[in-house]
């Protein structure tokens, strides 16, 4: 539930899809309403003040990311009853600001708790809540009109071609295979791509099934998004209700390349710390997943897409626990795989087949490249002058039958900049330079 005075029409937390808050997971009133049995949040409760010596029962919630009344209260109450926590005290009314602190038994049943596991922090979320959401969010994926890819690929040279093809595409939301030369912006079209869907997802901190643990949240992928709208007339913040143990954040877009290997897409399970990481597809799931440089990680790229098969005809993944149990998730993602390689050489018919859109992304033609070029130059403050790149098209690529390729005015003009920088000239798209440019990156081998 919204914060008293919050307008939804207003969209006081600046998002760029407020109608995902209509799906928000609502905040538990009780020990049921957390899907979760009261020994995983009394271990939890133990470990947190284990490590932390004494807390009050606030900062046990907060730790858990759960509220206080009819939830973590009773927790509180059964650690009390066994006699595993003694009060210490506190400076306000109520057991909310009562000091807690580990009995001797309570010490021997927190260690008890880290053999198991040494997690600590925001309760998990169920696996059959975190399905059902998940299920929810898909329907409000925006989406991508014309106007939208248009603004979304402005920094880029596209043809009005490859943009039809591209448009539909996204749309699917299901999986996209981009081949073709090198250098010719596959991976910044499919990070542009990610970026256009817009939007914000929820992600749980972390999941449960069967008493285990599977971290999902990572803060290099996901960015959260602040619900907090201000304080009221005494100061405290003013927030939208909904379960703590999810997070609103941007879309994510995940990004693999040469070190994806099948172990990395299944649960990855610590020894050490005794829970688990999820794998690459579940922290992408309501955003994107591109495998970069497909065909060149360690492992046989059949095997790879084999992986792939049920995930993209199902839209269900299936992971496993080290106890050999098997459980489904969903696969919610736009799947892009980018290759230099032929795709013939990749992948057999049937694989094809699974993949709705195939999209090469071809070299520049001659105008495109000049506009490239042009941009490139604005971008590093150096005039452009169309007269050298005739030249240099004439005097370079023409004779030695080169491909032009989107990424060598980027270069080009990066060694005309050193090239300036080592003559203490001002950089320029002068003959001099260009020729001292191509002679070291224009080159036959």
């Amino acid at each position: 539930m919204p914060p008293a005075g919050y307008a939804y029409e207003d969209n006081p937390f600046k998002l760029e899809n407020p109608s995902v808050l209509d799906i928000a997971p609502s905040e538990p009133k009780s020990l049921e309403d957390t899907g979760l049995k009261l020994g995983l949040l009394a271990d939890l409760g133990l470990k947190f003040l284990y490590y932390a010596g004494t807390g009050t029962g606030m900062a046990i919630a907060e730790s858990m990311c759960l509220p206080w009344s009819g939830v973590v209260e009773h927790v509180v109450d059964f650690l009390a009853a066994e006699k595993l926590v003694d009060l210490r005290g506190g400076k306000g009314f109520g057991r909310a600001s009562v000091e807690f602190a580990l009995t001797e038994k309570g010490r021997e049943y927190a260690r008890d708790a880290l053999t198991r596991s040494t997690y600590v922090g925001p309760a998990p979320v169920p696996i059959e809540q975190y399905n059902a959401l998940i299920s929810s969010q898909t329907e409000e994926t925006p989406v991508v009109g014309q106007e939208d890819l248009v603004a979304a690929l402005g920094h880029l040279t596209v043809s009005a071609e490859l943009m039809d093809k591209l448009g539909p595409a996204v749309n699917s939301g299901r999986s996209l295979f981009l081949y073709g030369p090198p250098g010719n912006g596959k991976t910044s079209l499919a990070e542009a791509i990610s970026h256009m869907f817009g939007g914000e997802v929820f992600v749980p901190h972390c999941l449960e099934i069967d008493n285990q643990i599977i971290k999902v949240f990572d803060r290099i992928i996901h960015t959260p998004v602040s619900l907090e709208i201000g304080r009221d007339a005494n100061g405290r913040r003013q927030t939208f209700e909904m379960d703590k143990r999810w997070s609103l954040c941007r879309r994510p877009a995940v990004v693999v390349g040469g070190e994806l290997t099948l172990e990395t897409l299944d649960l990855i399970y610590s020894e050490s710390t005794r829970f688990y990481e999820a794998p690459f597809q579940v922290k992408a799931n309501g955003g994107m997943l591109l495998i970069d440089d497909f065909g060149r990680q360690k492992v046989h790229p059949t095997d790879l897409l084999n992986r792939w098969i049920v995930p993209l005809e199902k839209r269900v993944d299936f992971l496993t626990l080290h106890t050999g149990k098997k459980f489904e998730i969903p696969f919610d993602q736009l799947l892009v795989f980018s290759t230099n390689l032929d795709p013939k050489e990749l992948v057999d018919e049937a694989f094809l087949r699974r993949i709705k859109y195939k999209i090469e992304v071809g070299n520049p033609d001659e105008e495109s490249y000049r506009e490239i070029f042009r941009r490139v130059c604005e971008a590093a403050g150096i005039p452009y002058v169309d007269q050298a790149i005739t030249y240099l098209v004439e005097h370079y690529y023409k004779p030695r039958s080169m491909e032009m390729r989107s990424c060598h005015p980027r270069d080009l003009v990066s060694l005309i900049r050193d090239a300036a920088r080592y003559r203490q000239i001002p950089p320029a798209l002068s003959k001099d330079l260009l020729d001292q440019a191509c002679e070291v990156f224009l080159v036959n081998l």
